[in-house]
């Protein structure tokens, strides 16, 4: 987080706002080739899929291109209400972070797709790559899935309707999409699980940079033990939880004894009224 500060205090005036609203663009254009093609029976999205080979073979849009493949859907009517969901997310989340982290955050997700397809085209080759796909596509739905779960994160408890009916709050929907994103893994080829990780590695350095760490650290615990020592000492062996250190008598020896701590002793030395002021400080 101390290196994001840093960034975003010298690059910031740099983010590009309102990101979310150019994604839903990019996405309208795509449902319009969906349509096209269909309408003119044209291979479109097939220059713009995101291929190593062909970059490498001066097809340097594909880069870029692929953001433009929106997530499949037949039904105008449930494409609307997606995007307007996702819209609503990705706005509120651009908020919450400021435009600076978003774009960090999204543009990320971007880069790591692209270099996760990469890895797969140098390790399997053009050929093994597609069986390994077995007929997915790098898109932009894990990403958009990344923005779900980090809206999560930050509003665990606000409620949603699901199937337009069921109010559920927003934290039980992602566990719901991360039990299936690990069966998909599972279940999923190499190449399967690379589109998965990639597109959702923006998250997990999210989620893994805003743990609290230092309440596992060696300082941390131990600091706690020793706390809980002095604010709650042991037990004596007769039962008793206050023993004079100069008479060893105990609040069982009689209920007119009161026992207190003395702050010039080095230690936890605890004495009866009678010792308290008369005894030699333990240095």
């Amino acid at each position: 987080m101390n290196f994001l500060n840093k960034m975003e205090r010298k690059y910031g005036k740099y983010a590009i706002h309102d990101l979310t609203k150019y994604m839903i663009g990019c996405y309208i254009i795509g449902y319009i080739l969906v349509y096209a093609e269909r309408a003119f029976d044209q291979s479109f999205f097939q220059h713009l899929l995101l291929s190593p080979y062909h970059i490498m073979h001066g097809q340097i849009w594909r880069i870029v291109s692929w953001i433009f493949i929106p997530p499949s859907s037949s039904n105008i009517i449930l494409v609307v209400i997606m995007l307007s969901f996702y819209y609503y997310l990705g706005i509120t989340l651009e908020r919450t972070w400021g435009a600076f982290r978003y774009n960090v955050y999204i543009l990320g997700g971007m880069l790591c797709t692209v270099i996760g397809a990469f890895l797969l085209y140098f390790f399997h080759g053009q050929n093994e790559l597609y069986s390994l796909m077995n007929g997915m596509s790098f898109s932009t739905y894990y990403i958009n899935l990344s923005i779900f779960l980090a809206f999560a994160m930050n509003y665990p408890d606000m409620e949603v309707l699901f199937m337009m009916i069921i109010p559920l709050k927003i934290k039980y929907l992602a566990i719901l999409d991360v039990a299936y994103l690990l069966y998909d893994m599972i279940r999923g080829g190499w190449g399967t699980r690379t589109v998965i990780i990639a597109s959702l590695l923006n998250f997990i350095i999210y989620f893994l940079m805003t743990r609290d760490y230092r309440k596992i650290s060696p300082q941390e615990i131990y600091r706690k033990q020793q706390f809980k020592k002095a604010v709650h000492p042991q037990m004596t062996p007769g039962g008793s939880r206050h023993k004079c250190a100069v008479c060893g008598r105990t609040e069982k020896d009689g209920d007119h004894l009161e026992f207190r701590y003395c702050s010039k002793c080095n230690g936890n030395y605890e004495y009866c009224q009678d010792h308290l002021f008369t005894h030699q400080h333990i240095k």
